[in-house]
Formats: structure tokens, C-alpha cells, sequence
């Protein structure tokens, strides 16, 4: 059992602003490694007592409840366009916030977004996991042993590397002015895996595969794909048609496009592009 964690002032716990996917999975993975939950807050406050329930053990308020400032840390697991307005309304909940921590946890924002705080005396920073959380309780599981972006003032950072190590995490530094650019290389690899994964589901539909087996079946095979680009790379792993040079078969298959799915055929045509790219191979003529 992890001791128990109170903060490192006279006020006790965590206050998590923001009752979604994120906020609740945070709360309730943090709650379950000895860090001491105490409210959770949102504008909605039915969504709040329905995160409340599912972290345990903590209190729904709302917004503009003064309660919020008495926590040790404010967390902001609000959506990136959110977290200014948030953090501006919240910072004028006192005059004085010394002593305190406050974090977002939004990877594609600096600092910045946290001013109204800092001006008033609070040390801020961002936890960030590199992680996808399609449902509170996925995310309780993903959020465990998973890689952070942690930065921020001093106690922030310090604060936020004790909750990953805390979650069995690794953590590492991005810079201010490249957190967009670290935000986009998670919207390359995740959404967009699982956009093209649906179109291939719908082809194996249409190819006559037995609908029961075509999700257990890409499952496997991409999770393999990973395994590979883990241990050898991207221009090791990388397989397939455009690779060999087949041009028949990519012309068979851009004709199958046209038929059945022509929106992914310049989808397609720029997939096929970069892996050439990758793998080193010339383009073909005509």
C-alpha cells in the first residue's frame, strides 16, 4: 500500500477541474495510488457528481465554489480551448495563491495559459499523457506505467513527476515553443490509426471476411505492426507492396478504391508516397 499523499501544505489533496474522460481517469488512478482526491469541479455539476462517483471518495462543486482553493493542487482537465477561460475565472477565486500548485494537462499548451495563477503567487506546470483515453475507465488502465510531458515552475515539476512515479510513468521535458509540434506527432499516430483501421474494417466487410473475426483480426495485426516499428524502426518494419515495388498489385488495389471507397484514393496515393520515402525507393513513372 502507497502512503497516503496530502500535499506539501497545510491544505490537503487535489482538486481535479474538469469531469471528462481524462479528469475522471486521472482522479481515479491518482486516488487509487495514495494521492488524496477532494473535489472534483465543473460548470455541469450533475457531470461533476457522476466523475465524483467514479473517482470515490471525493466532492462535486461547482466553478465558482471557494472550496476549489483550498487543495493543495488544482489539475485542469479541461479541452485546450477551455483551460484559459478556466484558469482566468478559477484565479479569481482569491487574491492570493501562494503555496499552491496548479497544472493542465493539455499537450499542445505552454505556461502561458496559467498566468492569472502565477501572477497571484501559485507555482503551475502541465502533465501531459502521451496516451489515448476513450473511456474513464480504459483510461485508469492506459494511464498506468504510460510516458509524460512534464513541465512547468520547480514545485509544479516536482509535484507532477511524483504523481507519474507514483502511476509507474516516465517523464520528460518538451520545450514551450514545441508543444504543438509534440501534440501533433500524437495526432498522427493515434486517430488517424484508428481512422484508417474503421476503413479497413469496412473493405474486410465488403471482401466477405466474417464480420466477428475483422476486429479480433486487425487487432492482431497491427499490434504486431507495433512490435515491429519498436524493435526495428520504421524503415525495418516497413512492408508491403510499394516497398517490393509491385506496382500491379497498388494499381489493383487504387482500382478497388474507385469502386468501393474512392475518398481514400488520394488517401491512398500519399500513403504510398511517404512509404516510398521511407523505405528509400524512387517514385514510379506515368
Amino acid at each position: 500500500m502507497k502512503k497516503r499523499w496530502r500535499g506539501d501544505s497545510i491544505r490537503a489533496g487535489v482538486a481535479i477541474v474538469g469531469p471528462g474522460r481524462l479528469g475522471q481517469a486521472l482522479g481515479r488512478a491518482l486516488s487509487r495510488s495514495g494521492v488524496q482526491i477532494r473535489f472534483v469541479a465543473a460548470r455541469n455539476l450533475a457531470r461533476a457528481r457522476r466523475a465524483a462517483r467514479f473517482i470515490g471518495g471525493c466532492r462535486a462543486v461547482g466553478l465558482s465554489d471557494r472550496s476549489i482553493a483550498t487543495a493543495a493542487v488544482i489539475v485542469l482537465t479541461v479541452s485546450d480551448r477551455a483551460v484559459p477561460l478556466v484558469a482566468e475565472s478559477l484565479a479569481r477565486l482569491q487574491e492570493k495563491w501562494s503555496g499552491r500548485v496548479v497544472l493542465h494537462t493539455c499537450g499542445s499548451l505552454g505556461m502561458n495559459v496559467l498566468e492569472p495563477f502565477r501572477k497571484r503567487g501559485a507555482a503551475v506546470g502541465s502533465l501531459h499523457p502521451f496516451q489515448t483515453i476513450p473511456s474513464p475507465a480504459a483510461g485508469v488502465r492506459s494511464l498506468q506505467s504510460c510516458f509524460w510531458s512534464v513541465d512547468g515552475d520547480r514545485k509544479a515539476v516536482a509535484v507532477a513527476r511524483s504523481w507519474v512515479k507514483r502511476l509507474d510513468g516516465k517523464s520528460f521535458r518538451v520545450p514551450t515553443d514545441r508543444k504543438a509540434l509534440y501534440h501533433l506527432s500524437a495526432f498522427l499516430v493515434c486517430p488517424t490509426t484508428i481512422t484508417l483501421m474503421h476503413q479497413s474494417e469496412k473493405l474486410l466487410r465488403r471482401a466477405g471476411v466474417p464480420a466477428r473475426l475483422i476486429r479480433p483480426m486487425l487487432a492482431q495485426f497491427v499490434a504486431e505492426t507495433v512490435r515491429n516499428f519498436a524493435e526495428f524502426g520504421g524503415p525495418k518494419a516497413l512492408t508491403g507492396p510499394a516497398v517490393r515495388g509491385d506496382w500491379e498489385t497498388l494499381q489493383r488495389h487504387v482500382a478497388m478504391l474507385r469502386r468501393y471507397s474512392p475518398e481514400l484514393v488520394p488517401v491512398h496515393r500519399e500513403l504510398v508516397r511517404l512509404m516510398l520515402r521511407l523505405a528509400g525507393k524512387p517514385a514510379p513513372r506515368g
